[in-house]
């Protein structure tokens, strides 16, 4: 038997377009969801975000919650950086709005508010997007190789496959929604918090018989435990910046939180082949233990079991000296 060694690429295809009051109509192609543009045996695709526009290095009021409201200064210690906060405190207390004051900041003005996750998720649409998962796999004890992409594909029907259980099980393409669906979960209600799929490749190879029958198996699961009882800080998300400058030279940056799924490749198999010489060292050492074991029997019964003596009157059968029986005979 042999462990597969494995390499994966991924390709993600599709657009669509949002509208919104901040950034008005835009489109978003693979180069703006897809983040970054190469992982490792993994693929992530966001899904929905917290924007924040214009930001610019100064000082202002930190977002209300129970560390942050005050009435004087009194409340603020100048220098303190709580584990939450988004900048150090100056230890002036300001006017946050109308009715409410907070600690003032030093800080990428004005901060992140992400109190509020948009629903449903802002690129919904990226149910539809796909993606191309390319699975090159070696077996070094038999020098065999193989990929997913099988000698029988053509270049037409990659472009218009789509992988389903029944209809095309050895496409290569998967479409977001389906991968998400076939785990038995929405991926309207993942794409809102984000979440980590899996995208399960498994190559079990009888390598007795022909190369052809050597195919990949796929499935699909989630990853990140979500239910009832694991519902504290949930999903998948991570914050990224985009920086430029103003005419005046002046330093600005977006700030974006993205929540989106993170699709992981995961490819497992073992391949054999038979062989006659470890076939006869398994028959042997077969043979070998099956000695061993009846005396390790015998051990067990005649000297560590309660009724040993029993066992040991029926094993054995005790006779008479030969020459002790001829004695005995020529005195009659």
């Amino acid at each position: 038997m042999d462990s597969v060694v494995s390499s994966v690429t991924t390709k993600a295809k599709g657009v669509t377009t949002t509208n919104t009051s901040d950034l008005g109509v835009r489109i978003w192609d693979v180069a703006d969801y897809v983040i970054p543009a190469q992982e490792e045996n993994s693929l992530f695709i966001m899904t929905n975000m917290i924007i924040t526009l214009n930001q610019t290095q100064g000082v202002c009021p930190e977002i209300p919650d129970k560390t942050t409201v005050c009435k004087s200064d009194a409340n603020c210690t100048a220098g303190s950086t709580g584990t939450h906060s988004n900048g150090v405190a100056t230890g002036k207390c300001v006017q946050f709005n109308g009715t409410v004051k907070t600690c003032e900041v030093a800080a990428w003005c004005p901060v992140e508010d992400d109190s509020d996750v948009p629903k449903p998720a802002f690129l919904k649409a990226a149910e539809n997007f796909t993606v191309l998962v390319k699975n090159n796999i070696w077996y070094p004890k038999f020098n065999f190789s193989k990929r997913n992409i099988l000698p029988n594909i053509t270049t037409t029907y990659l472009k218009s496959c789509i992988y389903d259980a029944i209809t095309d099980p050895f496409c290569p393409i998967f479409r977001l929604g389906k991968i998400v669906k076939e785990a038995g979960h929405s991926f309207q209600d993942m794409a809102v918090e984000g979440g980590i799929m899996g995208i399960q490749i498994q190559w079990d190879c009888n390598l007795d018989r022909a190369a052809s029958s050597c195919l990949p198996k796929y499935s699909f699961r989630r990853l990140d435990t979500r239910d009832a009882d694991h519902n504290v800080s949930p999903g998948y998300n991570f914050r990224f910046a985009k920086y430029y400058s103003d005419l005046t030279g002046g330093e600005h940056r977006t700030l974006i939180k993205a929540y989106g799924i993170r699709f992981d490749i995961i490819v497992f198999g073992k391949a054999g082949k038979f062989d006659i010489i470890p076939t006869m060292i398994n028959i042997g050492s077969g043979l070998a233990l099956l000695g061993v074991a009846t005396v390790l029997c015998d051990v067990i019964v005649l000297y560590c079991m309660k009724k040993r003596y029993y066992y040991r009157e029926k094993k054995y059968k005790y006779v008479e000296d030969y020459e002790q029986g001829l004695g005995s005979e020529t005195d009659r």
